[in-house]
């Protein structure tokens, strides 16, 4: 094996390899100190740790391209990875220590961003917190928002096919690429980085490089979509007696003429607890307890931008009218709307540091929602005593994150690797009667590949494998993640 720091005899025969990696890339761009390979062989919720014969950095789309033909040339695997945020160990590799990591970091150039038509052309290691900072300064936004903001990067993000909490409004990554640009398996690179409004050449091939997770090219660049800035926001947190009535209130704002409703979360009250008890000096908006609280976020544009606080408080004046709600608050600044939001960033942590638990990121068609939630949860916890389960996030897009508690007095490791396994084959049973996805915005990578196989379709599962046949013939890309 080809392990960081043990001169085996794979390692031995892949000599000839190091030796013209290192001359292609120099010092900088490949190393195989384990002090700086290390710290990337495992997935940043700790689930998966792999090792890895080196660390690769290219510097340009040139030097990747020669490095990945001489992947090739060698076979040695590759296991792209770009801020290490995912949820999925899709960029982790395996404990065989043949492949090879490779960290598109150093390729975070913004080539271009055109303020007239609306884009930005952007390498895969821009990290998502810099290319809305650089928006920012041109009056533009790229609406797409997650709290891995600050370690995320726009290549990883259009590899999974990341959504977020803008995904109502502006659809997921896959909706805001314009034009990509990524290195194939054997080397070549597919150029498609200018947009046409109109191109009927066949296939839209990018499209399929999106959310391939790497398996079928490794995305180097990207044209992305922006909008112009937020003028104004008003972010509302309500309290509702059920997801019904939390779906019946999304439909009620949804419907308001001449607003821009860009998200609406859901969180039940036992979500709103553990935040409190994890950030104690958090503030509940609101003083009393509800079954579910709401957060409701509404944009303008300079046009409405005047008028928008009091559209909002009519909407919602409409909404107690009509019962949809049982009690809301409005943000009086920028810096209340921000701690509103950071509430609902919170929950993941405060859900983890109650114990062990098993999370779910699934989704079911928009309008089954609450249904499925109110249905399965007592289920659930009926059919695993001790249990509780809970589901909080994206309403309006049918994805919520659906996680399973662990009863207290439990060994973390031996209840994940027994209860929790059998608990998550439930939950994806359910959720594929229901007619949802296992996957709904972090990708299949090694944590979900087995059950996509015992689950997906099998017309569908042949046409992955066709396409990654015909694309990676070697199985050199991401190897043992998707398919």
């Amino acid at each position: 094996m080809c392990h960081i720091g043990a001169m085996t005899a794979s390692l031995v025969s892949l000599d000839p390899f190091f030796e013209d990696a290192l001359a292609l890339l120099g010092p900088r761009g490949l190393t195989r100190d384990p002090d700086l390979v290390s710290p990337w062989l495992t997935d940043w919720r700790g689930r998966f740790t792999g090792e890895a014969c080196a660390l690769a950095s290219p510097a340009n789309v040139e030097e990747l391209s020669q490095l990945v033909r001489l992947c090739g040339q060698h076979g040695v695997p590759i296991v792209p990875q770009g801020g290490n945020s995912g949820m999925s160990g899709g960029a982790t590799p395996d404990q065989t220590g043949e492949a090879l990591l490779l960290s598109l970091r150093r390729m975070n150039r913004i080539r271009d961003i055109d303020i007239e038509a609306g884009r930005v052309t952007c390498e895969a290691g821009v990290v998502l917190q810099t290319l809305h900072e650089a928006a920012e300064a041109k009056d533009l936004r790229f609406p797409l928002t997650l709290g891995g903001k600050g370690s995320a990067t726009v290549g990883g993000l259009i590899s999974t096919n990341a959504g977020g909490s803008q995904v109502l409004r502006h659809g997921s990554m896959r909706a805001l690429v314009l034009g990509l640009e990524a290195v194939l398996a054997d080397g070549q690179v597919f150029s498609m980085l200018t947009p046409l409004k109109k191109d009927n050449r066949g296939f839209d091939l990018k499209q399929l490089l999106i959310g391939s997770e790497g398996t079928l090219g490794i995305v180097t660049a990207a044209t992305l979509r922006l909008l112009p800035a937020v003028t104004e926001r008003v972010v509302i947190w309500a309290g509702v007696s059920s997801l019904p009535a939390a779906r019946a209130l999304l439909l009620h704002c949804d419907a308001m003429e001449g607003e821009a409703l860009e998200g609406f979360e859901v969180m039940p009250q036992a979500s709103i607890d553990a935040v409190k008890e994890h950030m104690p000096a958090a503030r509940a908006p609101l003083e009393g307890r509800h079954a579910w609280h709401v957060l409701i976020e509404v944009v303008a544009d300079r046009a409405g931008a005047a008028t928008l606080r009091d559209r909002c408080e009519a909407m919602m004046a409409d909404a107690f009218e009509k019962e949809l709600l049982e009690d809301a608050a409005m943000s009086a600044s920028e810096a209340q709307a921000e701690a509103f939001w950071l509430i609902r960033e919170t929950v993941p942590a405060a859900e983890r540091a109650r114990g062990p638990a098993v999370q779910h990121d699934i989704s079911v068609p928009v309008e089954k929602m609450p249904a499925f939630v109110e249905t399965t949860a007592p289920m659930l916890e009926a059919e695993f005593p001790g249990t509780e389960a809970i589901a909080f996030g994206h309403l309006g897009d049918g994805n919520v994150h659906y996680h399973v508690i662990a009863p207290q007095v439990t060994d973390g490791k031996a209840w994940n690797a027994n209860e929790g396994k059998a608990i998550s084959r439930r939950v994806h049973d359910l959720v594929t009667q229901w007619g949802g996805s296992i996957s709904a915005e972090h990708g299949i990578g090694q944590l979900k590949r087995d059950e996509l196989v015992r689950l997906g379709d099998p017309v569908a599962l042949h046409m992955l494998r066709a396409v990654k046949q015909a694309l990676d013939p070697q199985g050199l890309l991401n190897p043992g993640k998707l398919i």
